[in-house]
């Protein structure tokens, strides 16, 4: 398992997206060299983990439990087979593209050491947006990428430091619940009724999704913490 790919983005104005001043930092661009991986503050307040990585749209994006998104090469691949289209590297916005690593059938918790210094911890699955749509000038690509199920993860910066393309992923801890990114996914897209299942992951989860999880059973019961 390895950093396939490290993509940082720049704000780029478009035409798709809501942000106030209508940029994003959606097209990310492969990278040479270390960049420094770092809890950047809370969601509103705090933009991307990795330095010189721009996030501009602070509503929906960035803070300490979305401080890195990362997506399998795999998954790139299984989708330029489907789409008939190449698509490189961080195209997905996704600032690790790994080789050989589960993405979305990790557990929320998991925590992956890249490189000799940092160590992350899976917290969600990414939830696609019509930025997402525009970038990728796709008709439907919201419905088709959450139907497909494999959205990737976000991460939380646990120990800080540089990582560089070609750097070993090792996992370091997997907790022993059964709730992966892809079950999270479908818990709060397609599939309401697996939100109870989700608690399992306790205060890993990305806060948002865990008051979802939440505000569910207290509403509709089925599950407990």
């Amino acid at each position: 398992m390895k950093l396939l790919s490290l993509n940082l983005g720049r704000p780029k104005a478009v035409d798709y997206t809501d942000q106030a001043e209508g940029v994003t930092g959606i097209d990310k661009r492969p990278v040479e060299g270390p960049v420094r991986v770092a809890a950047p503050g809370p969601k509103g307040v705090g933009a991307s983990g990795l330095a010189g990585d721009a996030v501009c749209e602070m509503r929906h994006h960035g803070g300490d439990h979305q401080a890195v998104y990362a997506v399998a090469r795999e998954d790139l691949d299984d989708w330029e087979r489907e789409l008939g289209r190449p698509l490189a590297s961080g195209m997905f916005g996704e600032n690790l593209t790994t080789e050989g690593l589960d993405v979305s059938g990790a557990r929320i918790g998991e925590r992956w050491r890249i490189g000799p210094e940092v160590v992350l911890e899976v917290t969600s699955g990414r939830i696609p947006c019509l930025t997402f749509q525009g970038h990728m000038g796709e008709k439907g690509w919201v419905r088709r990428f959450t139907q497909k199920g494999t959205p990737g993860a976000y991460l939380r910066v646990i120990e800080p430091g540089e990582i560089r393309a070609g750097d070993p992923i090792e996992i370091v801890h997997r907790p022993d619940h059964e709730v992966t990114v892809a079950l999270q996914f479908r818990a709060v897209t397609t599939e309401r009724g697996l939100l109870p299942q989700v608690l399992a992951a306790g205060d890993a989860l990305h806060p948002d999704a865990l008051e979802t999880a939440r505000k569910y059973v207290a509403k509709y019961g089925g599950g407990a913490e």
